[in-house]
């Protein structure tokens, strides 16, 4: 995530490092803005074993004082470890706040409705959320708020005590001067807003007339069996710290749809799976997943996946995310042969630390 609007300012600190597998490695090749549809990367036609020394040498030591603790698990067909270090809990399916990977959920739903016939790409919010944005700004398409190409402000005049609904935080963007208004033209940059991901959960909520905890539930939850993953919260709307995570700050704003649920590394690796398989889209949506738009620079995908070029050529798919004192990702090759779900708990707000262990992660995981 990038200094989203629902976060104190630790989690902003913990937002920029996190959402950029991209820019921290240079991730996207030169030319990125011609680049449309990435190819797999090529299978080694020798299968690389995973090293457990030095997964486990990436998660750190409790000695480095820079993290309360870490958790990876590895996948894929080359085999599987999972380790931890420090105040985690050592079982796998472990339940932590999974932040921005929340939005991967919610841009599987709305593609999933625009397979529908529900609502298009093209699709202006104005004409689904009316009154929602300013009249006079320029109409905002749903393909722009899945791939961070809509132009909009982020938010600037929060409350961070504030208990929101998601209509009342998007006008702290459309009703704050501070905000400024939204990048216009032909060609708009791909700047990373959670704005857009608050819009496209009223979006769900609209088009299907029921709550989107409920939709992310009977789309993808439970036909994937995804046992510890949800959507909580104390009501249907209202933004919040959720009651069942008693570790997060209770006066933080509840990210929802943005960044709300929770969830753990078994779940989080099969959803990534079943998901770059194409078991939760048709295929003219699926290939959405795997194409960037002009100008992206951050290396989202039109379909709403966070896409990194590693050092070595290796070329991998997911989300990032922060919330609730966790920073964590999920990522895979797009032919499943590796993945990776990793989580810490950063006691550091150097936000370069932080990038260099969840590097150090996937660096030894692919």
């Amino acid at each position: 995530m990038t200094k989203s609007f629902t976060t104190s300012p630790r989690r902003i600190a913990l937002a920029a490092a996190t959402a950029a597998l991209v820019t921290v490695t240079a991730a996207l090749p030169a030319g990125a803005a011609t680049l449309r549809q990435p190819a797999p990367a090529a299978t080694p036609g020798v299968r690389e074993r995973i090293d457990p020394a030095a997964l486990q040498r990436s998660l750190g030591t409790p000695a480095d004082g820079l993290f309360a603790g870490a958790m990876a698990r590895v996948g894929g067909r080359d085999g599987r470890w999972t380790g931890t270090m420090g105040a985690v809990s050592t079982d796998p399916a472990a339940s932590f706040p999974i932040g921005s990977i929340t939005k991967l959920f919610t841009s599987t739903v709305v593609l999933q409705l625009v397979a529908e016939g529900r609502l298009s790409l093209d699709t202006p919010v104005q004409q689904l959320l009316p009154d929602t944005l300013p009249a006079h700004w320029q109409p905002v398409t749903v393909a722009q708020l899945i791939s961070h190409t809509s132009g909009l402000p982020r938010a600037a005049c929060w409350d961070p005590h504030a208990v929101y609904t998601p209509a009342g935080l998007v006008k702290t963007v459309t009703e704050c001067p501070a905000a400024g208004e939204p990048v216009t033209g032909a060609d708009i940059p791909q700047v990373y807003n959670g704005v857009n991901y608050f819009l496209l959960g009223m979006v769900i909520e609209k088009v299907t007339h029921r709550s989107y905890a409920q939709e992310v539930g009977r789309r993808i939850v439970r036909p994937l069996g995804l046992r510890h993953t949800y959507v909580p919260g104390w009501g249907e709307t209202a933004l919040r710290a959720p009651a069942l995570a008693p570790q997060l700050p209770p006066t933080d704003p509840w990210p929802w749809a943005e960044g709300g649920m929770v969830s753990d590394a078994p779940d989080l690796e099969h959803f990534l799976g079943q998901l770059l398989r194409g078991r939760l889209l048709p295929p003219a949506q699926q290939a959405l997943l795997f194409e960037l738009p002009p100008h992206a620079e951050r290396g989202f995908t039109r379909g709403g996946v966070q896409y990194a070029k590693l050092p070595d050529g290796t070329e991998v798919y997911g989300k990032s995310g922060s919330y609730g004192g966790h920073t964590n990702g999920v990522f895979a090759t797009r032919d499943l042969r590796r993945s990776v779900v990793y989580s810490l708990v950063p006691l550091t707000t150097d936000d370069k630390e932080i990038a260099k262990r969840y590097l150090a992660i996937v660096d030894a995981a692919f």
